[in-house]
């Protein structure tokens, strides 16, 4: 709890232990009776001014302000209209020797207004706490090795290919590759994952991580600008900027609704006023009016519904840019899978060459052709073959068809039979499950390699929780037809594409997302698929830790190579959405009947402040269970 939260809640304990002494000696004893003649209303008066200023004050003060700034129609302009509106109404009533109302209800007003903005800071505070964690990943500063000593820097003064040390306890402040030194690193504050990551020579470690056990020098490999660490900063910042249609429209809805229930309180003044007489009466109906109709149970309920549940997702690794995604999400109805890296784990090992004779020749030349590439499938060739080959070779990467290396004469050709075809070489097609690699030689076939990849296990439980849910479920892949099969039928994926070429693929989703009545998700690995991810209604980026395509192109990045976060993401959404519409409903519904009951006088205002404090309160209460309700799911 901040210092101004805690100065608001003993200035609330105060005000409101006197508020009960009052209000029962009030009752027991009658205050304006204790003074005889007309001026017996003085002494309640005073007693219920005192806290009516100690409660009220900051309110008064802003409502003044926005009233000199044109800024009418808030919800402290409406308390201060409808409790300086009761105060004048007792006093009337005291002056005339009338029973007094008014003044316990003003000062209830405000003392459960008050009480109300208390818990809105609570509750925000509490889902603020969640995204605040990944604040705390920005680093202080940076040590940097120059000239065999080490100097503390700011991260931004870092270039790259600076050495940098990085002590036990310290945040690692740049993306880089450890030249020296073994450690294990804390990566809960991007990924949600409590186990450490046990890193050495060689492995990349990237900003916002904790060095939990020994000291390790790092190569910088990106500037701070362009480090993850200030990607997801940038990210969390601006989640808040991109409002649901449903936050907008709550937003519009109580720009017209508040002017419109004040025209509507002069209404229940004027006209029955003039017709009966009797305006004390009507007075009362019409401040009691005012006072249910503040728009706060939307206004504030509505986006920490949205805020707790980007927090709660943030806590598990999911990272939502904003709740108009979070929205999308909830109503996504198909999902579009990139099948290499996405479905399947990447891990591309070679289970066939033939024709086996020339083996060691036909892995000589797809060696030459793919080993200055980083795809997994050019990794594998060049781990499968160990020997010496000639690197002067000039690479043409022909995206969607593979790689032509030439030199002077030499030609050779390795990649999928769209590129044998380009080059009109007569090959014998191999129908094999995994993917597979042509290879030619100056026009002549060669031979075929057969490369396959391993189904990720979370991708059973994913797919099958998405048909459980009717959600239709599209797979996407450039490898042939048999494999794509082979990996549908495995996953129980009925509709897929093969074949594709990265261009193909993002014609396909453009269509599946005009035919689509429903939002279309795209996941992909944040790379090859940014295209896709972009025009995608939701854009799910898989393993975005330390990819900044995946970053920049997704609208929600999964900061763990995990696709149970996507089904921990739907629930999320889905619960999120299910208590925003359930607050939006309850609080019209309520405050419709009190605004009824209030203006037929059949009810008072003290059940005026319940209409808005109470319901206020109960939205709020009502918003936050979502932080209970799924930690309750997570530990099932």
């Amino acid at each position: 709890m901040t210092k101004k939260q805690k100065r608001n809640l003993r200035r609330i304990l105060i005000a409101l232990a006197l508020f009960i002494v009052v209000f029962i000696i009030d009752k027991v004893f009658n205050l304006a009776s204790l003074i005889n003649g007309n001026l017996g209303w003085l002494l309640p008066f005073f007693l219920y001014l005192t806290i009516y200023i100690i409660i009220g004050y900051d309110v008064i003060i802003k409502a003044i302000k926005n009233i000199k700034n044109g800024q009418l129609f808030d919800e402290c302009f409406l308390m201060l209209v409808a409790t300086v509106g009761a105060f004048s109404l007792a006093i009337y009533r005291g002056i005339n020797g009338l029973e007094i109302e008014g003044f316990d209800e003003a000062c209830a007003v405000l003392l459960f207004y008050q009480i109300g903005e208390f818990f809105q800071g609570y509750a925000v505070s509490k889902s603020r706490k969640s995204i605040s964690s990944l604040m705390d990943i920005r680093p202080d500063y940076a040590n940097v090795i120059e000239n065999g000593e080490v100097r503390t820097v700011d991260p931004e003064s870092v270039k790259l290919d600076d050495i940098i040390v990085i002590n036990p306890g310290e945040k690692v402040p740049l993306d880089g590759i450890i030249i020296k030194g073994e450690t294990s690193l804390d990566t809960k504050s991007l990924t949600g994952e409590s186990k450490p990551s046990n890193v050495k020579v060689n492995d990349i470690v990237i900003s916002g991580t904790i060095n939990l056990t020994s000291t390790i020098e790092v190569k910088v490999t990106k500037e701070f600008y362009n480090s993850t660490v200030s990607k997801v900063l940038e990210l969390v910042e601006n989640a808040s900027s991109k409002k649901a249609k449903t936050e907008k429209f709550i937003t519009k809805f109580a720009k017209y609704y508040t002017p419109i229930v004040v025209i509507l309180a002069l209404f229940l003044v004027l006209v029955p006023g003039f017709i009966t007489g009797a305006w004390d009466t009507w007075i009362y109906r019409s401040l009691s009016f005012l006072v249910v109709s503040c728009p706060c149970a939307l206004v504030i309920s509505i986006p920490l519904s949205f805020f707790s549940g980007i927090g709660v997702a943030s806590k598990r690794g999911i990272l939502i840019k904003g709740s108009n995604y979070l929205e999308q999400f909830s109503n996504a109805g198909t999902f579009v899978f990139d099948k290499t890296g996405t479905l399947t784990k990447g891990n591309f090992v070679i289970t066939k060459v033939y024709p086996e004779d020339r083996k060691e020749e036909i892995l000589k030349l797809a060696a030459i052709a793919e080993h200055d590439l980083s795809h997994p499938i050019a990794k594998s060739i060049c781990s499968e073959y160990t020997g010496k080959f000639p690197k002067d070779y000039v690479m043409t990467d022909l995206q969607g068809l593979g790689i032509v290396a030439k030199k002077d004469k030499d030609v050779i050709c390795c990649g999928n039979e769209k590129l044998m075809k380009k080059y009109h070489i007569d090959f014998k097609k191999a129908n094999e499950n995994g993917t597979v690699v042509y290879v030619a030689r100056n026009g002549e076939y060669v031979g075929t390699i057969i490369i396959s990849d391993e189904i990720k296990e979370e991708s059973y439980n994913l797919i099958n929780y998405l048909n459980g849910v009717n959600t239709n479920v599209i797979m996407l892949t450039g490898d042939n037809e048999s494999t794509a099969k082979s990996v549908a039928e495995e996953l129980k994926i009925k509709n897929y594409r093969s074949s594709l070429l990265p261009q193909d693929k993002y014609e396909y989703l453009t269509n599946t997302i005009k035919n689509s009545k429903n939002p279309v998700c795209f996941v992909g690995d944040g790379i090859n698929d940014a295209p896709s991810l972009m025009i995608s209604d939701v854009g799910i980026s898989m393993g975005g830790i330390g990819s900044d395509a995946a970053i920049e192109a997704s609208d929600i990045v999964l900061m763990k190579d995990n696709l149970n976060s996507i089904v921990e993401a739907k629930k999320i959404s889905q619960k999120t959405m299910r208590i925003v519409k359930g607050n939006i409903i309850f609080a019209i519904g309520v405050k419709v009947i009190i605004l009824v009951l209030s203006a037929l006088g059949i009810t008072n205002m003290w059940v005026a402040v319940f209409g808005d404090v109470g319901v206020t309160l109960l939205a709020i209460l009502n918003s936050l269970r979502l932080f209970n309700a799924m930690k309750f799911q997570s530990k099932r």
